[in-house]
């Protein structure tokens, strides 16, 4: 028989069980409700406004009327200097801090603590010093790369400590095997870690991905506010969180276009994290059969 003193009471027991059960469907439920209430209300405001016309043609009237091509192109760019800075560089470090230094290294501490301060740090303050250092010290000016490389200052602490968490959730049998085979260090962390680490390293780019594509404080004093066609990266270029806050709050009238470009940015938000999702998948899928 069953000791009930000793593992305390069953009905008990299932109270508690029932009662954590029920908190974390009901902190479910309201995250999802709030998703699906805020993209209910750029649905019913701006669903109307979408077509091909408004995401290919320019702004006009200050951005009441035309629509958001400009705008897309800039944000593409801007997210493609972000991403091609920070993902070798937060790669790097994150290889740095999961392999080659220990949890009680004082240079590996230093650099995490760095992160996690950084990670801290509200965007307005990334901002300025993307104004201070690459618009002004390297003469940058306002541009979409002197945007791309703030974003990229921006991303990196959560792109570092997703994938070094990746990187440590792998089991050392991968290690010690691999070892045993006679493979070299760098062979072990291509063919081994990095893809059995996948999940965290996605975490971490759709994470990124996330916050750059919706930064607003940081784009204001570095790319900046213009709202013609970007011909390089060395061209001024408005995002798409310019452009919503600029209509929402600076523009009578702008309203409506608010709203179809929020819903945008949002559908551009669930693709990526659809796409990256499926990609996990399928690499994951891809190391089990090897």
């Amino acid at each position: 028989m069953v000791d009930h003193e000793m593992w305390g009471s069953t009905p008990a027991r299932g109270r508690t069980d029932r009662l954590v059960a029920a908190v974390v469907w009901l902190a479910a439920t309201v995250v999802t409700a709030v998703f699906l209430w805020i993209l209910a209300d750029l649905l019913r405001h701006g669903a109307g406004q979408i077509s091909w016309t408004f995401l290919t043609a320019a702004p006009a009237s200050a951005g009441r009327a035309g629509g958001i091509g400009p705008i897309l192109v800039s944000t593409a760019w801007i997210l493609a200097v972000c991403l091609a800075v920070a993902l070798p560089l937060g790669l790097g470090t994150a290889v740095l801090l999961a392999e080659l230094t220990s949890a009680e290294d004082a240079f590996g501490r230093l650099v995490r603590r760095s992160l996690d301060v950084l990670a801290g740090v509200p965007s307005i303050v990334f901002g300025l010093f993307g104004n201070a250092l690459f618009c002004v010290y390297l003469g940058l000016g306002f541009s979409i790369l002197s945007g791309g490389l703030t974003l990229a200052c921006m991303v990196l602490p959560i792109l570092i400590r997703s994938a070094e968490e990746g990187l440590r959730a792998v089991p050392d049998e991968y290690r010690l095997g691999g070892a045993a085979l006679g493979l070299s260090r760098g062979k072990i962390l291509l063919h081994l870690l990095l893809p059995a680490a996948v999940p965290g390293l996605i975490v971490g780019v759709v994470l990124g991905f996330g916050r750059a594509i919706a930064e607003t404080a940081a784009l204001i004093f570095t790319s900046g506010y213009v709202d013609r066609m970007p011909g390089s990266v060395h061209d001024s270029g408005r995002a798409l969180s310019i452009h919503i806050y600029d209509l929402g709050v600076n523009i009578p009238g702008g309203e409506t276009n608010a709203y179809a470009t929020a819903l945008v940015l949002v559908a551009i938000l669930l693709l990526t994290n659809t796409a990256a999702s499926l990609l996990g998948d399928r690499l994951r899928g891809r190391h089990a059969e090897s």
